[in-house]
């Protein structure tokens, strides 16, 4: 199993909450964990500041193509920021969990 970790943002809890339930639903991650953040960026020219839901999705490579697409459809930023972070140790027994989850 080749894990990997896709880290994206949200606007609010609602809809980090609602877009991670459907990828949970259509197994394209095993997990996600959510945080509230400060988070300080250019829009439109302009410094802004907001609080923002960070997520970090846990999946297998295979799964990354379909995972990125599809939150591209659910997300609710004109321009989502969708990262892969390829893992290159991940112990025996989460790797193990993770197949029985996503191809079991």
């Amino acid at each position: 199993m080749e894990a990997i970790i896709v880290y994206t943002t949200f606007p609010n809890w609602e809809s980090a909450r609602e877009v991670t339930q459907k990828l949970l639903e259509k197994k394209l991650i095993v997990c996600a964990n959510l945080r509230e953040h400060e988070a300080m960026y250019w829009w439109q020219g302009e410094i802004k500041v907001d609080n923002e839901v960070g997520a970090i999705y846990k999946t297998e490579v295979s799964k990354w193509k379909e995972l990125r697409e599809t939150l591209k459809e659910l997300h609710p930023y004109e321009i989502p920021m969708i990262a892969r972070i390829d893992m290159d140790k991940l112990n025996r027994e989460y790797s193990e969990w993770m197949a029985r989850v996503l191809f079991g």
